[in-house]
């Protein structure tokens, strides 16, 4: 499957503003620098949902930015349906829809209408096209009733679908989606995830670039996943590439007959979930040090138990994030690979 995006040792170094005080109080001192993205590299291919992931400050919504050309890298190249992001950027602005739940961008006064005619008069859309279009949009995101209503007038959740019509306006094959249901209520962002992957992704198989905090929303949606922490890739792939290798316990879920009491040693740590006469379900937390797991069964068959069933439960993204947050970084084979 070709690339639709790819992004090759990624930098951008920013130049942290000071204020005039602080230039008055120290003239001569050089101006601080933040370095965003470091040396990041990766691929996205047509027609998949690929996530961007990490705390606040990791880099995800400048990695969006570069890719829709509305900031520059200081280093690297990206390219967009092989477009270089620094050399074409029209070709590039042509092939990206840009998501962003800033409500600032819109101009408050005008309507939902309105403000769909006016962006898709910067797309270079046709008067009578552009009209068509904002409302064959305005009705696919269920706004037709609100349409010529004042923006200052919606709800959160109908801001967010004028965004995602706004980035549909000029019909691109990718669109960029950065924290897309940071804003909304349950519901709302129910039914927005809903629209992104199967009216969106599926039905016209639109390439999704999805940037955000909830790990949930990411599992679900994404096929492939990066994670980033202090402008550096940590981990790349699946949700299973990306949480192997993990330090800590595995999680396993047993239903064991025959057995009084689950077997006590400090590498398991084993809580009874129910009792059902002689049928025992346990929840177990294992070392993963390859023998443990191991032990555990061998020790519940001699005991006369008979393990009825034994199931693991998959590594999950929070596992990663905790990593981040304990310091560990969480870093391992998947964060050394490239994009697969």
């Amino acid at each position: 499957m070709p690339a639709a995006i790819v992004a090759e040792n990624l930098t951008k170094v920013y130049v942290r503003r000071r204020s005039l005080r602080q230039i008055a109080a120290r003239p001569l001192r050089a101006a601080e620098r933040v370095t965003a993205l470091d040396g990041v590299s990766v691929e996205a291919r047509e027609g998949e949902i690929f996530g961007l992931l990490g705390p606040n400050g990791a880099g995800k919504t400048t990695l969006l930015k570069i890719i829709a050309c509305l900031v520059l890298p200081s280093g690297g190249r990206a390219l967009v349906n092989g477009h270089d992001v620094t050399r074409d950027d029209r070709a590039v602005k042509r092939s990206i829809g840009f998501v962003t739940s800033d409500e600032r961008s819109f101009y408050w006064r005008l309507t939902g209408r309105e403000n769909l005619n006016f962006f898709g008069r910067l797309y270079g859309l046709e008067p009578a096209a552009c009209r068509g279009r904002a409302t064959e949009l305005l009705e696919a995101m269920d706004l037709g009733a609100m349409a010529d209503q004042q923006f200052l007038d919606y709800s959160s959740g109908m801001r967010q679908r004028l965004a995602v019509a706004r980035a549909l306006l000029h019909d691109p094959p990718i669109i960029c989606l950065d924290e897309p249901t940071r804003s909304l209520d349950p519901i709302a962002a129910k039914h927005l995830r809903r629209f992104a992957v199967e009216r969106l992704n599926r039905e016209r198989g639109k390439t999704l670039l999805l940037a955000t905090h909830n790990l949930q929303e990411a599992e679900e949606m994404c096929g492939r996943l990066l994670v980033l922490h202090r402008g550096r890739v940590l981990r790349q792939g699946t949700v299973a590439e990306v949480t192997r290798g993990l330090p800590g316990r595995d999680q396993y879920v047993l239903a064991v007959a025959g057995v009084a009491e689950p077997p006590r040693d400090p590498r398991w740590a084993i809580a009874v979930d129910n009792r059902d006469g002689e049928l025992l379900r346990l929840s177990a937390s294992v070392d993963r040090d390859g023998d443990a797991l191991s032990d555990l069964l061998r020790r519940l068959l001699d005991g006369r138990g008979r393990i009825l069933s034994c199931a693991r439960r998959e590594p999950s993204l929070q596992e990663v994030f905790d990593q981040i947050e304990a310091g560990g970084g969480g870093g391992g084979a998947a964060g050394a690979r490239g994009a697969s």
